[in-house]
This record gives structure tokens, C-alpha cells and sequence, in this order.
């Protein structure tokens, strides 16, 4: 085996299609169903939104952490395809300033699909009044061609939500 094999094999092959699970047990629901217009008209990308059942969040894909804010309420991804993943807890739970959420990830670690990244307090975060859904969106859209959407449904972590192909 010469010098250009041993290079050709230490090359990961980069995917042409990644397919992203449920992030949070509840009900999947369609971005545009999302109480803000952010997400409800894609604006910041493509994607789709659950409504948890419980208070926790989990990679809907293996990746990288690239972001999340101090409030804890929101955290990006970037896969091996380059897809830059947003999943942001609840509409304006921002407010709440990290109170109700910890943590089990940091930048720049890498996640498997199914890791448990964030934990919130469902039930308290509801009881303030705040809408819980986790929206989960693509934010470089235009780097792909094709979005595969499930249709609404009860889901449980780890089941197909959302295929997308460069």
C-alpha cells in the first residue's frame, strides 16, 4: 500500500444525506404551527418543532456543539454533512435566564445522535406561561437541496423527524 492509499483511507468520506431524529419525546408538529413568526415562517431556516413531554433535549444527530447561549435555552450543531442545526427551547424562555435548564454538553464537544445535551423543567417553565416547543431548524437552508419533513406525529427520541440531502 503506498503513501496515496493510506491518505485516501484517513479521508472521511463526506455524507450526501443526513437524516435527523427526534430530539425530545412529545409531538412532532410542523414549523409553521410554531407561536412565532421567526420559526413559523422559516425565516432563520428550515426545519420542524416538538412539543416535549419532557423536560429534556437530546442530539438529533451526531455533530459538533457550536454554540449555546449562557441561557442555556438554545444550543447549535454542525454535522459532517455542514449542516448548521439551531434547537431552541421554548418561545421566549430567553427571559428566564437560565433558570430552569442545565447543561450536559459544552463548545466544541462533539454529541452522538440520542446524547442527552440539555435538561429543562418542563412542567415549571409551563406554569410561568411559557409555550415549551422546541423548534429545530437548518440556518444554512440554501446549502441543500431537499428537505424531507414526517408528518406530525407522537414521537419518541431517536425516530426519523427530518431528512436532508445536499
Amino acid at each position: 500500500m503506498g503513501l496515496f492509499d493510506k491518505l485516501v483511507k484517513k479521508t472521511k468520506e463526506i455524507p450526501t444525506q443526513e437524516v435527523l431524529t427526534a430530539y425530545a419525546e412529545g409531538e412532532l408538529i410542523s414549523i409553521k404551527n410554531v407561536k412565532d413568526p421567526t420559526f413559523a415562517e422559516e425565516i432563520l431556516g428550515r426545519g420542524v418543532a416538538i412539543k416535549p413531554s419532557k423536560g429534556e433535549l437530546f442530539a438529533p444527530i451526531g455533530g459538533t456543539v457550536v454554540m449555546l447561549f449562557d441561557t442555556l435555552h438554545a444550543i447549535a450543531l454542525t454535522t459532517d454533512m455542514g449542516q448548521e442545526i439551531m434547537l431552541h427551547i421554548g418561545i421566549d424562555t430567553v427571559e428566564l435566564k437560565g433558570k430552569y435548564f442545565s447543561a450536559n454538553v459544552k463548545v466544541g464537544q462533539k454529541v452522538n445522535a440520542g446524547e442527552l445535551m440539555i435538561r429543562f423543567d418542563n412542567e415549571k417553565i409551563q406554569e410561568l406561561g411559557f409555550d415549551t416547543v422546541i423548534p429545530m431548524i437548518v440556518t444554512n437552508k440554501d446549502e441543500f437541496s431537499s428537505f424531507q419533513l414526517e408528518e406530525p406525529h407522537s414521537v419518541k427520541v431517536g425516530e426519523k423527524v427530518m431528512t436532508v440531502s445536499k
